[in-house]
């Protein structure tokens, strides 16, 4: 209304000026003087400013004329679509401009704006592979979605616009939430065009969640070729996805290939500690100790972790504790400081009962980077000497206000995972979960009740006892069991 009033004004405006103009000119005096084949003509100050416009329009309309003649011409000499060029020239003029406004409308966000604009281009331009994809994204600026689906579909029907086209409606599907044919639709995409860096990404993606991890390898591939991924980087997702094939390998219907999968994740990266405690379960399976021993070794050169040492104990269940802390040798003597190395040597320690060496492999890690699991470790050791209660209630209570440690986290989202996979069950990311410390406060442990894991290995067993002592002295094994499930259940309850 406010726009409308103000043409108004405007025109009534210049229409004023013009008055005025006019009205000048007639008042004033002088004029022009022409002489024509020795006839003089004198022109007032009006009538010289209206014979200067009728010459300007002449002009024009003369090279109108001669441009038409030109065009007559050529049609007469056999360009049968001169004519049409010439009748068509305005209209592709104005035709390109609205076409040219549209986009700069549809960069401003302004979507009405680009709808009208892109509609007039249609109807002057008549050429669809230049007007479709503009009307296709002013209808989803507008939320118009069924006219920018219909539009995609025809860009889809053009080999010149057929790429366009899909990937548009692979958007609009990714919008909805439809993620399986929006995976179709992206290998269609690429397909058309294999080096397009986006398209691969959202390939890879949707193929990771879907759990498609053949199709996911081949994508991943493709980026490599393309160079858009780094070698390095590459063999690490790689042998991230050739694990996630080989996850089922602990069933009892695990087939040889999968085995062979997390052999092969291990040898692409072999600082995965996944696809390294993976590979040694596979050669466990196949009754292969030394590589599995070479495999866990390797990988816990790279960083101590405790899956590695579930891995490495499992590889002998059936030794005493006293076989087991001599066979952990191996690993432990790699990094003797280690804040991982020194919690399983005491926990070794406690299973074969000497507390004291399991006081002293632990040292000075409670005083100075103390976690839940240190402090558990020290209420066994406490209670395994003959501590009273309160003590060992004391270290379980500092054991409630601790850290919980390094977890698996992803770094896209920073959530906190129970265990580690390819994907964030979070975000979804593919590819980000580390094993750190957490940056904020958590109650859920990755290790949970099984946090002292070692302990497992078959003990022989133990005559009945008949002095009532005997019966009173507690199983290391359960008190740390107890002690772990004690911190669980208390942090559970406070969350």
């Amino acid at each position: 209304m406010l726009w409308s009033l103000f043409k108004i004004l405007v025109f009534v405006a210049i229409i004023g000026l013009l008055a005025i103009g006019a009205g000048f000119l007639m008042e004033s005096s002088g004029g022009v003087q022409v002489t024509v084949a020795g006839t003089e003509y004198t022109l007032g100050p009006l009538q010289s400013v209206i014979a200067l416009g009728v010459l300007v329009f002449a002009v024009w309309l003369f090279f109108k004329l001669l441009s038409l003649l030109v065009a007559t011409l050529k049609f007469l000499n056999g360009d049968e679509t001169a004519l049409s060029r010439y009748f068509d020239r305005s209209r592709e003029r104005r035709g390109y401009q609205a076409l040219a406004d549209g986009l700069m409308a549809l960069a401003s966000g302004e979507g009405r704006a680009a709808m009208t604009k892109a509609n007039k281009a249609e109807r002057l331009l008549n050429k669809p592979e230049l007007t479709n994809l503009l009307v296709a994204q002013a209808a989803e600026m507008t939320g118009d979605t069924k006219k920018a689906e219909e539009t995609y579909k025809k860009l889809v029907t053009n080999n010149a616009t057929r790429f366009v086209g899909v990937r548009g409606i692979m958007k609009q599907k990714l919008s909805e939430g439809d993620d399986e044919t929006a995976r179709k639709l992206a290998e269609k995409a690429l397909a058309l065009k294999p080096r397009h860096e986006e398209t691969q990404d959202v390939l890879l993606s949707l193929q990771t969640k879907a759990q498609d991890w053949a199709g996911a390898r081949s994508t991943l591939t493709s980026k490599l070729k393309a160079g858009y991924l780094p070698r390095d980087v590459f063999k690490r997702r790689d042998a991230v996805l050739a694990l996630s094939e080989a996850k089922g390998i602990l069933d009892d219907s695990a087939t040889v290939a999968q085995q062979e999968h997390a052999i092969e994740a291990n040898r692409l990266s072999p600082d995965l500690v996944p696809a390294a405690a993976m590979a040694a379960r596979a050669y466990i399976e196949k009754g292969k100790p030394r590589p599995a021993t070479k495999i866990l070794k390797k990988a816990w050169e790279v960083q101590p972790h405790p899956d590695l040492a579930h891995a490495f104990a499992e590889i002998a269940p059936d030794e005493t504790p006293e076989q087991r802390i001599k066979r952990f040798t191996a690993l432990t003597r790699i990094h003797p400081e280690n804040l991982e190395t020194r919690l399983i040597l005491a926990e070794l320690n406690i299973v074969a009962e000497d507390f004291p060496e399991a006081r002293r492999a632990l040292g000075d890690v409670v005083e100075n980077k103390a976690d839940a699991r240190a402090y558990t470790l020290m209420a066994a050791i406490e209670r395994g000497e003959g501590a009273s209660d309160a003590v060992v209630q004391g270290w379980l209570a500092k054991a409630l206000n601790a850290p919980r440690g390094p977890q698996w986290v992803c770094t896209n989202c920073h959530d906190i995972q129970p265990e580690w996979g390819p994907v964030c069950q979070n975000c979804g990311s593919f590819d980000t979960l580390s094993w750190q410390t957490p940056q904020t406060p958590e109650i859920a442990t990755a290790t949970g009740v099984h946090m002292l894991p070692l302990i497992v290995g078959a003990l022989e067993d133990q005559s009945e006892v008949e002095d009532i002592s005997d019966v009173e002295e507690p199983d290391p094994e359960d008190v740390i069991e107890a002690s772990a499930e004690a911190v669980d259940t208390e942090a559970q309850k406070q969350a």
